[in-house]
C-alpha cells in the first residue's frame, strides 16, 4: 500500500528495504551528497527523522590518498549512522582503488558510492564528471578498481551519473550495464543531462529505462520535493529506491515523510513555524557540536532561507538571522517569529534550491570523437580539494 498523489491509499508494492551487498537500509532513500550542506551535522538531523541511507559529503579520491587535511576531516560520522557511507570522486582508477582501501582499512567505511554526475566546468573540460561515463573503457576500470579494492572488506561500491553530456551523448544503459559487469552493487541515476545541470523538469522514463536494463539496483534522482514525489516514482519507474538532494534542504523532516509513504502509512501533518524553529535550533546546536558554537552558527546561516522559506517572517528577522555567530543570538531572534503560523502549503511540490538554466557543458578537444580514451586523462580533472 502507499499515498497517492492526493493522499489516498492506492495498492502499488513498494519496496520496503534497500539492499546494496550486505548492507540494508531500512527504507529505500538516500540522501544524496551535497557540498557544505551534508556534513555530519546534518546527516545526524536527518537521521534523527526517519531511517535512510546518509552519504558523506563527495570527497576526491587525491584528497584521501594524499592525506589531504580537509578531505581527512570530512570524514566525521555521527553516532546515528548506522552505516559510514562516502561518495568518492575520482579519474584515474588505481589512484580511485587506493583511496577505496583506505577508506575501508582506516576509516571503518561501510559503503562507497562514486560520482559521475557533476556537470561543473572545471571538472568536465578535463574530462571527469558528468563527461567521464563517455569514456566507456575507462569508466570500466574505474569501477573494476574500485570493487577490487573495496571486496576484501565486503564494502558494497555503487555509482551516481547522469543521462549524459547531452541529449545526442547519452550515456546512462551503458553506465548501467558497466557498472553491473564490474560487480557494482546498484547505480543511481538523475534523470538530467549534464547541459541541464538542474534546470527543467527530470526525465523519470530514463529512470525506468534504466530499470528494465539491468538486474542490478536502481535508484532514482530528480524532482522528488514531497513525499508523494518518490512513491509516484517508484510507482511510474519501478526503481529500488530513491536519492533526495535539494528537496530536503531546510526540510530534513522529509525523510521522516519518506520513511511514512514507504511504510504505506499516512504523512504527518505539517510542522507549524514553532516546530520548524526547533528544528533550525536542534541543527545549530549540531554544527556546534561539529566545529564550535560560533564557526557553527556562522555555518548554520546558509540553511535560514531554505528554513523560512514561504513563511511571513520579516526582512529585518531574516537579516539578522544571517548573521548569527551565537545561540544567544538566534534564540532571541527566533523568539520574534510567531510559533502558531502554519506551514506555507503554497510551497509542498516546488523546487528548493538554484535551479538555473542549461549551460554548455565544456569538454577536451575531441573529447566527443570516440567513446575511447586516446591519450591519459589531465590529472587536473581531479585536483586534491573534496567537497565540490
Amino acid at each position: 500500500m502507499s499515498l497517492g498523489d492526493n493522499g489516498a491509499m492506492t495498492t502499488a508494492v513498494l519496496p520496503e528495504r534497500l539492499s546494496l551487498g550486505n548492507v540494508v537500509v531500512d527504507t529505500p532513500v538516500v540522501l544524496a551528497p551535497m557540498a557544505g550542506v551534508t556534513n555530519a551535522a546534518f546527516r545526524q538531523l536527518c537521521a534523527e527523522q526517519g531511517a535512510g541511507l546518509y552519504v558523506c559529503e563527495m570527497i576526491t579520491s587525491r584528497g584521501i590518498v594524499e592525506g589531504d587535511r580537509t578531505s581527512l576531516s570530512m570524514l566525521t560520522f555521527a553516532a546515528n549512522e548506522a552505516v559510514r557511507s562516502v561518495q568518492l570522486y575520482g579519474v584515474d582508477p588505481a589512484t580511485i582503488g587506493r583511496a577505496v582501501e583506505i577508506l575501508c582499512a582506516d576509516h571503518g567505511v561501510q559503503h562507497v558510492d562514486l560520482n559521475f554526475g557533476c556537470p561543473v566546468p572545471k571538472v568536465t573540460r578535463k574530462g571527469g564528471g558528468a563527461a567521464l561515463p563517455w569514456k566507456a573503457t575507462l569508466l570500466g576500470q574505474i569501477l573494476t578498481a574500485a570493487v577490487a579494492a573495496a571486496s576484501p572488506y565486503g564494502v558494497p561500491v555503487t555509482m551516481k551519473t547522469r543521462k549524459g553530456i547531452d541529449d545526442d551523448h547519452l550515456t546512462f544503459l551503458d553506465a548501467g550495464r558497466i557498472a553491473q559487469d564490474t560487480g557494482c552493487a546498484a547505480i543511481a541515476l538523475h534523470g538530467r543531462t549534464a547541459v541541464q545541470h538542474y534546470s527543467g523538469t527530470a526525465d523519470w522514463d530514463s529512470i525506468g529505462e534504466l530499470k528494465a536494463a539491468v538486474e542490478i539496483p536502481v535508484l532514482g534522482n530528480g524532482d522528488i520535493w514531497e513525499a508523494r514525489d518518490a512513491i509516484a516514482m517508484v510507482e511510474r519507474t519501478g526503481c529500488d529506491g530513491v536519492v533526495v538532494g535539494r528537496g530536503c534542504l531546510g526540510r530534513p523532516w522529509l525523510f521522516r515523510d519518506l520513511a511514512a509513504a514507504f511504510a504505506g502509512q499516512q504523512v504527518q501533518e505539517l510542522p507549524t513555524l514553532g516546530e520548524v524553529m526547533a528544528v533550525m535550533r536542534r541543527h545549530a546546536e549540531l554544527l556546534g557540536d561539529l566545529m564550535g558554537e560560533e564557526r557553527g552558527c556562522i555555518e548554520f546561516r546558509k540553511h535560514v532561507a531554505w528554513y523560512l522559506k514561504g513563511f511571513r517572517a520579516g526582512s529585518r528577522v531574516r537579516d539578522q538571522l544571517g548573521k548569527v555567530s551565537s545561540y544567544a543570538a538566534l534564540d532571541t531572534l527566533l523568539d520574534e517569529l510567531d510559533p502558531t503560523e502554519r506551514f506555507p502549503a503554497d510551497q509542498l511540490g516546488l523546487p528548493r534550491g538554484k535551479q538555473g538554466s542549461p549551460k554548455r557543458v565544456v569538454v577536451p578537444d575531441g573529447w566527443l570523437d570516440s567513446r575511447e580514451l586516446a591519450e591519459a586523462i589531465d590529472p587536473d580533472a581531479e585536483d586534491g580539494t573534496s567537497g565540490g
